[in-house]
């Protein structure tokens, strides 16, 4: 169930909204709980039983860990919560990956291949592992008390606006909005605005470019022209920044409704000067996880020139290979942490001195390349459907 379907939007959201608004306060967040429930169930029947078990597992580790005086079995519990939420994470997104590869490899040297039943990846997964994490990682660190009801903390992880898409939400940041919040009509009003127009986005301008993008990318990419090609990037381009900014929009929007304040999740991140402002404006929440729970502990910006290089590298690669298992998303990643890595050398200096206009533009482009590999699943294809952008062709065919 996505939030512009006619399902959710005639009758799971009318039918929730007024159970919310008309039970007694003491009730509203099981409210939400059974119907965050019924949501990921409506996509996921199987999958949900999982997600009951394991935030049943890590909250009584969680709360174990929180009343332990003894730091070794405190870094213990910390390190198998973390261990199992990554491992499903693995087990169901990357197994069939890893799988691919392994045969190969053994194909090349003629032995004999695995077999392996493909896995259905479940759907939100991404975003409920990096959940759970900073929970656990937030109590350890003592930045939050964990919550004393169970129900409290599955509400906190499976919260259907943000479940799908985001915003990750760090649970230092919710923590108390989940025990006590105001239910106020402005927030409502603005609530559903919000709401609205992320909707806007998604069926008006994303869905628009949408159909441009996959009309092109469908293609054969050797018989495009280059016209043709950069029609389809750009496309893209603007499809997936109002698709994902619509969705973050709606999450917003829902969860305010709801007393809820999320935090934002982009801000104009085509007009970013660098790479560098990019990522301070695209995906922000991903952003902050990635610099607070991988960054600074690999030591941040407190090392030698050349282990912060190491370190921006690894976290977009990391970063890559969360969006998906494919060797193309592990290149769109490496490619912005290259960039990434050049300006704190010498490119940033240089982008600062010619402007804000030509800095735009400039990252811009580069943006738009590295959303090809985001785009075509195989990476050969991704250099080719790029190598037609910058080949002129007697091809003057539009798709």
């Amino acid at each position: 169930m996505v939030f512009s379907s006619i399902v959710f939007l005639l009758y799971f959201l009318p039918i929730f909204l007024l159970a919310y608004y008309f039970v007694d306060r003491k009730y509203k967040n099981i409210v939400i709980l059974i119907g965050s429930i019924f949501f990921y169930a409506w996509g996921a029947p199987k999958f949900i039983f999982v997600i009951l078990f394991t935030t049943f597992l890590d909250f009584h580790l969680v709360t174990w860990m929180d009343k332990s005086a003894n730091e070794t079995k405190r870094k213990l519990m910390l390190l198998l919560s973390v261990s199992v939420n990554l491992g499903l994470l693995f087990y169901f997104k990357y197994s069939n990956f890893f799988v691919e590869n392994v045969n190969s490899v053994l194909s090349i040297f003629g032995d004999k291949q695995i077999h392996w039943t493909k896995l259905i990846l479940p759907i939100g997964i991404s975003f409920y592992t990096f959940e759970t994490i900073t929970y656990v990682v937030d109590v350890y660190r003592r930045v939050h008390k964990p919550l004393t009801k169970f129900w409290d903390y599955q509400l906190y992880i499976i919260l259907f606006p943000k479940l799908i898409a985001g915003p990750i939400i760090r649970y230092h940041e919710l923590a108390d909005q989940i025990t006590e919040r105001k239910d106020l009509i402005d927030d409502k009003l603005t609530g559903f605005y919000r709401f609205a127009l992320g909707l806007g986005k998604k069926v008006l301008i994303a869905n628009q470019m949408g159909m441009i993008a996959d009309a092109i990318f469908a293609s054969n990419y050797n018989d495009i022209g280059m016209l043709t090609a950069w029609i389809g990037s750009i496309a893209y381009t603007f499809q997936i920044y109002f698709d994902f900014s619509g969705y973050s929009d709606m999450a917003i929007g829902l969860a305010k409704m709801m007393g809820f304040k999320f935090p934002e999740n982009f801000n104009n991140p085509y007009i970013s000067q660098s790479i560098t402002d990019f990522w301070r404006r695209w995906h922000m929440t991903l952003g902050s996880w990635m610099r607070n729970y991988l960054y600074i502990p690999l030591g941040g910006n407190k090392v030698s020139s050349t282990r912060l290089y190491f370190n921006l590298w690894i976290v977009f690669l990391a970063s890559g290979l969360w969006h998906g298992a494919s060797w193309s998303f592990i290149f769109w990643g490496a490619f912005h942490g290259f960039f990434l890595v050049i300006e704190r050398a010498f490119l940033g200096k240089v982008l600062t001195k010619i402007g804000k206009i030509p800095s735009i533009l400039i990252t811009f482009f580069i943006v738009n390349i590295g959303w090809v590999f985001f785009r075509v699943e195989k990476i050969s294809d991704a250099f080719c459907f790029v190598k037609q952008m910058f080949v002129p062709s007697n091809n003057t065919k539009m798709i």
